[in-house]
């Protein structure tokens, strides 16, 4: 099982209807990232100059051909040079600027065909106009998720021209703690694996997964 596969406990993620909220028992205090503002910016870049690096396998045979690039989840964006510009007219918002630089991944076909990869970087100037939090203890931040894809261009040595496509999310974000309604603890279901283990450990399957405590004790 699993919470959305042959689960029909009902301590399990979920939507709700209105009678479910009769099922809520306590405030529950978090921390979290609360994003205050957020914004999307989409654009076609063409003739984009990239420094290519780590080629693997090393040393392939010139002329290559190009393939694709991406930029990789698992390697995000980085952020630098912020400035928070607030506007006078209007004290809660503020003209937010930064540098985003995306490690991207790009894809080729050597002179031989073998396939092989490189790497490089891509560095993108951003703005927008967003709200912005007056000064607090908790400080703000600005964040940023993107994204590119290209499927056109060409490589010369260690450089590579191309087109892409880019995704750009500013954010601002604080860490803070904040009341939430809860309805408990999940139930979490066993997974399904073809040979259960056998306990070999008196005791230790039967400990509660989360933390509990009496308030009253």
């Amino acid at each position: 099982m699993s919470f959305y596969i042959n689960n029909n406990n009902p301590n399990r993620p979920g939507p709700i209807n209105s009678s479910a909220l009769s099922n809520i028992c306590e405030r529950v205090l978090i921390e979290a990232n609360k994003v205050f503002d957020a914004c999307i910016n989409r654009d076609t870049v063409t003739g984009a100059i990239i420094t290519l690096t780590n080629f693997t396998p090393a040393g392939p045979t010139e002329p290559l051909t190009y393939v694709s690039a991406q930029s990789d989840p698992l390697n995000p964006a980085t952020i630098s040079n912020v400035t928070i510009d607030r506007i006078d007219s209007r004290p809660n918002y503020a003209n937010v600027s930064a540098t985003i630089t995306i490690p991207i991944t790009v894809s080729y076909l050597d002179a031989n065909r073998i396939p092989g990869t490189a790497t490089g970087t891509i560095t993108v100037d951003r703005s927008a106009v967003l709200f912005v939090p007056q000064v607090a203890l908790t400080p703000v931040e600005v964040k940023v998720v993107a994204a590119v894809s290209s499927e056109i261009g060409t490589i010369s040595g260690t450089t590579a021209t191309i087109t892409y496509c880019i995704q750009t999310i500013l954010k601002i974000v604080s860490e803070v703690d904040i009341l939430v309604p809860s309805f408990g603890y999940p139930v979490l279901p066993p997974c399904q694996i073809p040979n259960p283990a056998q306990t070999e450990c008196p005791g230790f399957f039967e400990l509660p997964v989360y933390p509990t405590a009496q308030r009253n004790g």
